[in-house]
Order: structure tokens, then sequence, then C-alpha cells
């Protein structure tokens, strides 16, 4: 049997996949050669995703905690036990401290409607604490509520006549969208990546620009200075969209190539060649990925990419502007049922967790997490650790797997995979909406999220019909107008609209500044990156054998020059130390990453490889809209035979 469905997974491409089952097994799943973006080809991460759905250690059944938390000491119960003891625990805690003290927890671990939203129904019936904010492209994010357009259709970028690639590694984390640049460049389009590292896509590229991590923003300000100052600038345009352009032409006054060229860490001359083409270009496309949004100043360097998207005119073409999401119409937030909120509760930012936990007035005394693992994605995991450890805090965890989430829990519910339930779902990286066809039955006693909420909401008296609905039910609440459900099971993926955005005077007019644009400290520390890995999705996949030895051993990558000044070789043992903790990794060296920066690949689990868990160094902060600073991890890196443990003096330089 063969049926159509997608991948879940947190990935610009959404891939449509065809799944094959034999006895009730899945045997393999292929790319949808007839989708305009898969075109055939899944990725080195889902490639056997088959593979997972019996992996050692699926979850089958539910389990109870029966030894400390964190332990990963469990007993198996029944469906009935476990739904009974979260109804009886989530009263008892409304009850004595009132629904606040509830929170979810969910992420992009599945982009499915129903996995994603069904349990938000339980929560909002309870007055729980409503979950906000996100860990990644808040930034970008923050820009789009204020009316900046981030996205194309990116079946559009083969017409760009320059394509910049800023801090998007497009070959390992959304690969798909590189057959529209390759197109763009076999018709003369000249493709510019700029990533303080050289990876698979920088060195497929015609030039590679590689700044200091955290200086994009005045990279950005010297090209938009270039454009006004040269009469380049389309102010027409600017006269239609922009509020600010005095403001913004004040701050980026200051940002010559040669100024630049001392914060960036470029040449004078890289910048000004840059924008020249920049400015000649019809159209020019700036695709940027999430990594140089993880900074403190994630929304200065979104915002002055807006701005030279709008400056150098190219929204006025098709296939020129800025793309960072790009979204179907799909209002997925409709399955949620926010009409059944009980009262006005508070939000909490989800990028915030281990301060929560820590200290949330009314505090946090029930948490339920489902398609995330935030002990190991979590910024300052560390904190995160400690207060899921609380016992005073009753967790459930809906997972495939025990993850470093899932033993802090006190009880565990077994989920579906994708090749075991219906939903739909959208991207951020295209404008298609796709359906999820079941090839198999659930295997043990796994769940759905819709199946769970359904069970949970018997146990706790919810009476309301939102509470019986179907998952089939609760994906077509999210449709479109006019969509339905049965077309779009059945052609497998449908295209809603990618209009660009009209070339008029907006009601309500851009900031292109948003205050002075500095540059970032210098220090003589490493500053430590944690890129994408090529096997892994986050921490997905992060527990799966032949991920594990796709990827390869975790290590700490260094320019040579810098383990040369620090003593160090290739091969070598080597401490890495923060303010915030210590990993001991294998040293690599190698020119991929530019002088002053290191790289650890992969969201690998602490209870896996605690040596190489990346957030047990990484420290809380945020940028002011409240985007995680991943990158803003400064490290001493030293050989472990001679290397103290020197954590308290780091903080003191750090």
């Amino acid at each position: 049997m063969k049926v159509k469905g997608c991948c879940p997974l947190d990935c610009q491409d959404s891939c449509a996949w065809i799944a094959e089952a034999e006895d009730g097994r899945v045997v393999r799943v292929t790319g949808a050669k007839d989708h305009p973006i898969t075109r055939g080809v899944l990725c080195a991460k889902v490639k056997d995703y088959e593979t997972r759905v019996t992996a050692p250690g699926r979850l089958l059944h539910p389990l109870r905690r029966n030894g400390p938390k964190g332990s990963g000491r469990f007993e198996t119960i029944s469906w009935d036990a476990a739904l009974g003891e979260i109804a009886d625990r989530f009263s008892a805690i409304t009850a004595e401290y009132g629904g606040e003290s509830l929170l979810p927890f969910c992420y992009l671990g599945t982009q499915g409607v129903v996995q994603r939203r069904s349990l938000m129904r339980i929560f909002h019936a309870l007055g729980a604490s409503r979950p906000a904010g996100g860990v990644c492209a808040v930034s970008a994010v923050a820009l789009l509520m204020e009316g900046h357009p981030i996205g194309i259709d990116p079946e559009e970028a083969s017409e760009a006549g320059l394509i910049i690639l800023w801090g998007q590694n497009v070959l390992t984390t959304c690969h798909h969208q590189w057959h529209f640049i390759d197109a763009a460049r076999k018709k003369g389009a000249k493709v510019i990546a700029i990533d303080p590292c050289a990876t698979r896509t920088a060195r497929q590229c015609d030039v590679h620009l590689a700044p200091r991590p955290g200086s994009d923003a005045v990279l950005a300000a010297s090209i938009g200075r270039h454009l006004l100052e040269t009469g380049q600038a389309d102010l027409d345009l600017a006269r239609l969209w922009v509020a600010d352009l005095d403001a913004y032409r004040a701050a980026v006054g200051p940002w010559t190539f040669a100024r630049a060229a001392e914060a960036t860490g470029l040449t004078a001359a890289e910048i000004e060649a840059l924008s020249h083409e920049f400015a000649a270009a019809r159209p020019a496309l700036i695709r940027a990925g999430i990594a140089p949004q993880q900074a403190q100043n994630g929304e200065a360097f979104v915002r002055g990419l807006s701005a030279l998207a709008i400056l150098g005119g190219h929204w006025r073409h098709r296939g020129g502007g800025l793309s960072i999401l790009s979204f179907p119409v799909l209002p997925d937030a409709k399955a949620a049922r926010s009409d059944l909120i009980a009262g006005d509760p508070r939000t909490l930012d989800i990028a915030k967790l281990g301060q929560h936990l820590e200290h949330a007035d009314p505090p946090v005394k029930g948490l339920m997490v489902w398609s995330a693992n935030p002990a190991a994605t979590q910024i300052d995991a560390p904190r995160v650790r400690r207060g899921l450890a609380r016992e005073d805090l009753f967790t459930v965890v809906a997972d495939h797997f025990i993850t470093d989430t899932a033993r802090y829990a006190d009880i565990v519910l077994p989920a579906t995979t994708q090749f075991e339930h219906f939903d739909v779902q959208g991207a951020w990286g295209h404008h298609y909406v796709l359906a999820n066809i079941p090839v198999i039955q659930p295997m043990g006693e796994a769940r759905s999220s819709g199946a769970i909420m359904r069970g949970l909401a018997e146990k706790l008296g919810l009476t309301d019909p939102a509470f019986r609905e179907s998952d089939e039910a609760i994906a077509a609440s999210a449709l479109p107008d006019g969509w339905s459900l049965e077309a779009l099971r059945d052609e497998g993926w449908r295209k809603s609209p990618a209009p660009r955005p009209a070339i008029a005077e907006l009601a309500q007019r851009l900031r292109l500044s948003d205050g002075t644009i500095e540059a970032p400290a210098q220090r003589d520390m490493i500053q430590l990156l944690s890129p994408k890995s090529h096997h892994f999705l986050n921490s997905t996949f992060a527990n799966m054998a032949r991920h594990q030895t796709a990827q390869g051993a975790p290590a700490i990558m260094l320019n040579p020059a810098d383990a040369a000044r620090l003593g160090l070789a290739d091969g070598q043992q080597v401490r890495v130390t923060s303010s915030n903790g210590s990993l001991e990794l294998t040293l690599q060296v190698s020119d991929a990453v530019r002088p002053g920066v290191a790289t650890i690949e992969g969201k690998w689990w602490e209870h896996d490889r605690p040596d190489a868990a990346m957030n047990i160094v990484t420290s809380s902060q945020w940028s002011p809209a409240g985007q995680p600073a991943y990158n803003e991890v400064y490290v001493h890196v030293e050989a472990l035979e001679a290397a103290p443990m020197r954590i308290a003096e780091t903080a003191a330089a750090g």
C-alpha cells in the first residue's frame, strides 16, 4: 500500500512524500516526484524515516516515573491510569494555585495542525498560562508583525539577478530551495554567501564573505549608506513605505566601507564590491537564515536587511526582495480554539522556560511538553534542567522516545509518528498546504495528540463538543475558507495564493531604524556558534544510530590560527569552558571557520553525549523581542589534560 504524506519536521521545505507499507510495516518512504518543491528527493535526515517507527527505545506504552527526576526510570501503566493521574494532578493544581500554574509547552517537533494545536484546547479550558514567543526566527516575526515583507514565493527566485544567502546554509537546512537558486544562476545570476563558516552552501557560491558573527547589521548599514550616498536608493518606494528615512540615513551615516571593515573583519574592498553588486542587480534577492538572528541585536539585523530590499527597489520585481519566512494561508491557530479560554490568563515566553520554572508568580506547578525537547534545545540548559528537576513540578511529556526532557517527566505518553496519524500542515519556506495520510495503525498504544486530548478531556469532565472532535475535524477547522479537507486529502497538497507586496502607500509606514547601529564588542575569547547539523534536525534524530554515524563524533572546530595561538593540535581532546559550564570534545582544526570563531554542530542529547550538549555552555540572553542569543557564547578552549575547571574565571572575564 502506498499513500501520500509529508515530512512533519521544522524545515522550510515541508516535503511531500509517498509512504509504502507491507504487512502493517512501513518499508520505505520516497519524495513525491510531482511536488514542485520536493521534486522526488528527501534529505539526509528523513530518507529512512521509516526506521524511526521501530527504532530501539520507541515508546509504545504510557509510563510513570519510579526513580529520581532525570534518572529515566519508569514503569509501564495503562492509558486509563495515566490520563486519570494527569487529570487528578492538573485539577488539584488548578484548585490550589489557579489555572495559570499550568503551562503547556510545544514547538515545531512536528508542524502538523492536529499534533501541535489540539492539546491546547485542554489548557485553554483550564485557564492555563498561554505560551508565546519562540526559540528561532523571533526577530523576523517581530518585523513581520510591524508590517515588513519578509518572504517571497521561492519559485520566483529563479528570476533574481543576484542572490545573497545571508547566514543560510541552504544545502544542509533546506536543500530543495537550491533548485531555484541554481536556476537563477544558469540564467546569469551571481550567488553570494555571507557566513562566518565555509559551509556546504558557501563552497558552491560564486563569492563567500565571512564577517565576524554579530556584525551583520553593520555590514547591511554600510550597503544602505552606499545606496543613499550614491543616489541609487529607490526613494520613490521609500516615500510610500518608510516612516523614518531621515533616522535611517543618520544611523547608517557613520558606516563607511573602511569603518565597516574594522567592525566586520572583511576588507573595505569586499564590502564596496558587494554594495556595487547589490545596487546594480535587477532584482536582488536576500535569502536570510535563522542563525544571524540568534543574537541580542537580532532585530537590528533583520531590520537592516528589510531596509536594503526596500531602498534597493528590489520589491518592484519578481524574484527580488527579502526572504526569511514564507507561509501558505493556513490559519492553524484556529484548531487550538482560543474561544475556550477561561478568564484572562497570563502569557509566558517559551524561550524563557528556565526562568519561568524558577520564579514565575504564581509558580508553574504543572507542565506538559509535546512536539519539543527543551532540555536539549533551550538556551541555558542547566537552568532548564534545574527547573525540570523540581519535586513539586508535575510534568507530562508526549514523545516517541525518552528524550532529555522526558527523563524528568512524571508521566510519559507514547505519541504517534507521521506514518501513524492523519494531519495537515503548512510550511515556512513555501506556499503549499499538505495532507498526511496514515499508512499503518499506531504501534503499541501510541496515540495522536488529538486522541490524547479527547481522552484527557473525558477524565477532566470537559463537555464542550470541541473535546470530542476527530483528528480530521480538528484539521479541517484550520483550512482556508472554501477549502475541502476531502479534496486536500485526495490531492495531497495545494498551493495557496502567494501575492507579492503591492507597490502602494502603506497604511502603516515601516521603521527602518531602531537607533544607533553598533558594532559587536571585540573580545579575546573564542566565540562559539552552534550551526545546524546535516543529519539532525535540532535534537530530532540525535538518538538514531544511522544519523549519529553519518554525522560523525561530536567535535569543536577551530581555525588554524587560533589553534596555533593556543598551542592545540587537530584531534586533541580539549575542554571548552564558558561562564555557564564546560564540555569535553575532540578538536578539529580547519579553515572552514574564520579566526576567533569555533563551532559545534548538532543538538546532541546530554544523556547520550554529555560531552557535546551545546546548550550546557549557553547562557540566558535574549534580543529585545525575545530571540535567544545562542550565538553570544564566549569560551576558553584548552588542552584537556592541562585545563583547570575555570567556569568562575570565565564568568569574570566574559
